[in-house]
C-alpha cells in the first residue's frame, strides 16, 4: 500500500499531454493558447496586489513600525526562492495544475492530493476573504457618493452581532457611542428577523463573485483583457500614492525603526505574506500559454520583482506619513492621506482598492478550476471536473463549482481566520515545490525532439553555506531553543512547531553537506517553513482539521479511482 500511496505520474506522460492536448472525455482536447509573457506578468501583479496591500499592511505596520519594510524584503526573498523553483517546474512541466502537478511528479499521489487540497485554501477559501474585502471597499465607495445600502445587506451575522454587543456594553457603561457603534446598533435594530434571528448577509460580496465567475466561464481571452485593464489602472494609482505620499513624509516617524524589536516585525508575517499570495496562480494557466516553458518563469519572476519594489516603497510612505501607532485601520492607504488633509487621494485609493480586489478575484477564480481539472484528469476527482466547454474552451463545471464555493460562504462568513488559513495553505505548497525541485526527474526531450524546459534553476552549491546559516540561526535563537527543549512537556503548539523546524533545519543541513544540494531550493524550504511556524497555533488546528477532511475524501474516492491505480494513464 505504501508504494501505491506514493505512485508518481511519469514526467514523460505529462510532457506528451502538453504537446498533444488532453482529451477531457467529451471530445474536447485543450484550452485556448493565447497568453504571452506580458499577459502572465499582468496576471501575476493582478493576483498579488490586492487586499493585502490595501488593508492588512496597516496591522503589520502597527506591530512592526517602519521595520515592516524589512519583513517585505524577507518575504520577497522567501517568495523569490519559491518563485525560482516554480519557474523550474513551470518550464519542465508545462501543464495546468500548479503545485499539485509538480508534487505528483516529485513526491507521488498522496502528497499531490494534500497539496491540491491545500491549494483550495489559497484559491477558493482565500477568495472568500478577498470578496468580503471587496464588499467593504465597495460600500465605502458608494457612501462617498452619498449612496447607502441597508446595513443588514453588507455584513456577516457574526461581525454584526459582535458590533452590536459592543454598542450595548458602551450604553451600559454610560459611554457615548462612536459613529461606528451607532451604525452597528442601527444595523441590528433595522435588520429583518426570521424565527427570532436577525438576518445579515453580505450581498455585494456574493454578487461580485457571481459576476467574476461568469467572466471566467465565458473565456480566458475576455479574462485576459479585463485583467490587463485592471492592472494598468491600479499600478498607476499605487505609483501616484507613492509619489504624492513622499511629499508628506516626516523622517522623524521612521525613528525608532524597530519600535517593538524584530519580534514585533514578525507579528506581521501572516499579513505581509498575504500581500504576496498569488504570483504562483499563473502557473495554473500553463495550457493557455503560447510558450509556457519560456513565458511562465518570466511572468512569475517579473511580477514578483515589480510588486516587491512597490510594497517596500509603500511601507516607507505609510510609516513616514503618520506614526505607526495610528495605522491599525481597515484602509491604511486612504487613512494616511485623510490624516494629512488630502482626501481626494483617499477617494482615488478607494476606487483602486475595489479594482485591485476585483483583479485578485478574477485570477484566483481562474486558477482553482484548473487545479480541479488536473485532479479530475488524474482520476482523483469525478470526471465532471475535467469537462471543457465546447464553445468557450474553459473548464466550465469546475468554474461553476468554484463560484458556488466562494459566493455562498461570502454571504455569511467572517474573514478573520481565513487570512491565516490561506497563508498556511500557500506556504505549505511553497515548501513542497521548493523541495520537489531536488527530486525532479531529468527529462531532456519529448520523443527525442523538443527540449524539456527553457528555464534552469541556477545551481549554487550549498554544501557549506546552508550548515553555516543554520548554525548562525541557532546561535541567535539559542534562548528560544533552550526554553522550548526544557519545557517541551508544557509547551503549546507554537513552540512544538518551532522545534520541528529546528529538526528540519538540521536534517536539511546534513543532507546538503552530504549531497551538495543547490542552495536556492533548500533556502526556499527553510524560509517558507519558518514563516509557517510564526502563524498562530489556532489557525494550525483548523488547518489540520481541513487536511483531515481532505484525507477522508482521498481514501474514500481518489485512492481507488486514480488512473495510476487503474492503469488508465
Amino acid at each position: 500500500m505504501f508504494d501505491s500511496l506514493f505512485r508518481k505520474k511519469p514526467l514523460s506522460k505529462i510532457l506528451l499531454d502538453a504537446e498533444q492536448g488532453v482529451d477531457d472525455g467529451h471530445g474536447t482536447h485543450g484550452l485556448k493558447k493565447i497568453l504571452g509573457v506580458k499577459d502572465l506578468t499582468s496576471m501575476g501583479i493582478a493576483a498579488v496586489v490586492g487586499a493585502g496591500i490595501f488593508s492588512t499592511i496597516g496591522t503589520a505596520a502597527f506591530n512592526g513600525g517602519p521595520g515592516i519594510s524589512l519583513l517585505f524584503i524577507i518575504t520577497a526573498v522567501t517568495c523569490g526562492f519559491s518563485a525560482l523553483c516554480y519557474a523550474e517546474f513551470a518550464s519542465r512541466v508545462p501543464i495546468a495544475g500548479s503545485a499539485y502537478t509538480y508534487a505528483y511528479v516529485s513526491f507521488g499521489e498522496l502528497v499531490a492530493w494534500i497539496i491540491g487540497w491545500a491549494l483550495i485554501l489559497e484559491y477558493a477559501i482565500g477568495n472568500i476573504v478577498v470578496a468580503i474585502s471587496w464588499s467593504g471597499y465597495f460600500n465605502n465607495l458608494l457612501e462617498g457618493f452619498g449612496l447607502h445600502l441597508p446595513a443588514w445587506l453588507t455584513t456577516d451575522p457574526t461581525t454584526a452581532k459582535h458590533a452590536f454587543l459592543l454598542s450595548q456594553e458602551a450604553v451600559a457603561a454610560g459611554t457615548p457611542l462612536t459613529e461606528s457603534l451607532l451604525y452597528a446598533q442601527n444595523a441590528w435594530n433595522t435588520a429583518p428577523v426570521i424565527f427570532g434571528k436577525h438576518i445579515f448577509v453580505n450581498l455585494p460580496a456574493f454578487i461580485i463573485v457571481v459576476l467574476i465567475s461568469i467572466l471566467t466561464y465565458i473565456g480566458i481571452r475576455e479574462s485576459k483583457k479585463m485583467t490587463n485593464f485592471l492592472v494598468v489602472f491600479k499600478l498607476l494609482v499605487i505609483i501616484l500614492v507613492i509619489l504624492v505620499g513622499f511629499f508628506f513624509v516626516d523622517p522623524g516617524n521612521w525613528s525608532p525603526f524597530l519600535p517593538n524589536g524584530f519580534e514585533g516585525v514578525l507579528r506581521g508575517v501572516s499579513a505581509v505574506f498575504y500581500a504576496y499570495i498569488g504570483f504562483d496562480a499563473i502557473s495554473t494557466t500553463a495550457e493557455e500559454c503560447k510558450n509556457p516553458q519560456r513565458d511562465l518563469p518570466r511572468g512569475m519572476i517579473y511580477s514578483l520583482v515589480i510588486c516587491t519594489v512597490l510594497y517596500i516603497l509603500i511601507a516607507f510612505v505609510l510609516t513616514g506619513m503618520v506614526p505607526f501607532t495610528q495605522l491599525k485601520v481597515a484602509d491604511p492607504l486612504a487613512f494616511v492621506f485623510d490624516t494629512v488633509g488630502q482626501k481626494w487621494i483617499g477617494y482615488i485609493v478607494s476606487v483602486s482598492a475595489v479594482i485591485a480586489t476585483t483583479s485578485v478575484l478574477l485570477v484566483f477564480q481562474l486558477g482553482q478550476p484548473r487545479i480541479w481539472m488536473s485532479m479530475s484528469r488524474d482520476g482523483l476527482m469525478p470526471k465532471a471536473f475535467a469537462k471543457i466547454h465546447p464553445k468557450y474552451q474553459t473548464p466550465w463545471f469546475s468554474t461553476i463549482i468554484t463560484g458556488c464555493i466562494v459566493a455562498i460562504p461570502s454571504l455569511f462568513m467572517e474573514s478573520g481566520l481565513m487570512t491565516d488559513l490561506t497563508s498556511i495553505g500557500t506556504l505549505f505548497a511553497f515548501v513542497l515545490v521548493s523541495a520537489g525541485v531536488l527530486t525532479l526527474p531529468h527529462v531532456t526531450n519529448i520523443k527525442g525532439t523538443a527540449p524539456a524546459g527553457k528555464f534552469k534553476l541556477p545551481y549554487i552549491n550549498g554544501k557549506f553555506i546552508v550548515p553555516v546559516l543554520y548554525i548562525v540561526f541557532i546561535y541567535f535563537s539559542r534562548d528560544r531553543v533552550l526554553s522550548a527543549v526544557q519545557n517541551i512537556g508544557n509547551e503549546g503548539l507554537q513552540e512544538i512547531l518551532f522545534l520541528i523546524f529546528i529538526i528540519l533545519g538540521a536534517i536539511l543541513s546534513v543532507l546538503t553537506f552530504i549531497r551538495n544540494y543547490s542552495i536556492i531550493p533548500i533556502l526556499g524550504v527553510l524560509f517558507c517553513a519558518y514563516l509557517l511556524i510564526e502563524i498562530p497555533a489556532l489557525s494550525w488546528l483548523y488547518f489540520f482539521c481541513w487536511m483531515g477532511v481532505g484525507l477522508v475524501i482521498y481514501f474514500s474516492y481518489g485512492y481507488w479511482k486514480s488512473k495510476l491505480a487503474t492503469n488508465k494513464s
